[in-house]
Parts: structure tokens; sequence; C-alpha cells
């Protein structure tokens, strides 16, 4: 079963939140209509600009907490390596 490590932002060069999920289009979903309880519900981040897959969510669990200790400029450097433009990736999901 695949799981996703996913980055949301709030907008270019703002706000970030790093998720695991094993279902990306309805979590990333739950997070843009505001059923998610939270940090993303009050500080508005909805737009997703970067994951990744994994074979098992042990793996992305792993991967996530790893990328919770990153510092923000390495999250950033890492969205723009992938995603320069911070395009909200949700829309091409699917």
């Amino acid at each position: 079963m695949a799981a996703y490590v996913y980055i949301l932002a709030s907008g270019k060069n703002g706000t970030l939140y790093v998720g695991v999920t094993n279902d990306l289009i309805r979590r990333v979903f739950e997070h843009k209509q505001g059923v998610v309880q939270g940090f993303t519900k009050r500080h508005s981040v909805k737009d997703l600009v970067w994951f990744e897959a994994h074979e098992s969510i042990e793996a992305a669990i792993h991967r996530e907490k790893r990328l919770k200790k990153w510092p923000r400029y390495w999250k950033m450097h890492l969205i723009e390596k992938a995603n320069p433009s911070w395009k909200d990736l949700y829309e091409d999901l699917g």
C-alpha cells in the first residue's frame, strides 16, 4: 500500500506544514475544506506544493519525522527544486 509525505503551504514562501497519509487526494481535500482542525486550518495552509510516495506507511512516517526536523530553508529548497513556481499540485492529482 502506498503512503505519501506531503508539504502544504499558505502561499509562496508562506507557512509550511509537513504531513503523512495513505490517501493523498482525500487528505489534501480535507485540508482545503477546513475539515482538519488545528494548525493548517488556523494558518490557512492549503496548497499542496510537494509530495513523495513511499511503499509503506512506516517508511513515509520515518521520512515525515526527518523532514519536520529540517530547517525551513531546506524544506523550501526541496519544494523549489521540484516545484519552482509553488503551484498547487492538488489540481493535477487524480
